[in-house]
């Protein structure tokens, strides 16, 4: 039997918003909305998505799970998504960390790597 990722589901208290952060970061899409969740993805058929649940209680603690993001040029990437809302945080990384910690609008914590080389490089 085989089976996939579908998609990753992350608790809220501001669905909309949270969507919409990860949406612009990711360069993806809302694929459904109603006042329960948000599904977003890179588009109707690509997997996994991401879907915002809304919930009544805040954050309490550091997330047992994190995205990591790959970019080409990690500084720039970092730059860009603090101006969509993010904020760096301290996780206990130190100094010598080759990737930042960001936290996104209610403050689940996020990697931004340095560029990966690719297996044909």
């Amino acid at each position: 039997m085989a089976v996939s990722l579908y998609q990753i589901a992350i608790d809220c208290e501001d669905a909309p918003t949270l969507a919409r952060f990860w949406a612009e970061v990711l360069d993806w899409h809302i694929l459904y909305e109603d006042p329960e969740e948000i599904v977003i993805g890179a588009g109707p058929s690509a997997l996994p998505g991401i879907v915002f649940l809304t919930v009544p209680e805040r954050k309490a603690a550091k997330n047992r799970l994190h995205l990591d993001l790959s970019p080409d040029d990690r500084d720039a990437e970092v730059e860009r998504i603090i101006g969509l809302g993010a904020r760096k945080v301290d996780v206990g990384q130190g100094e010598k960390a080759t990737w930042v910690v960001l936290a996104d609008p209610e403050g689940n914590e996020f990697c931004v790597l340095r560029p990966k080389k690719t297996l044909l490089d």
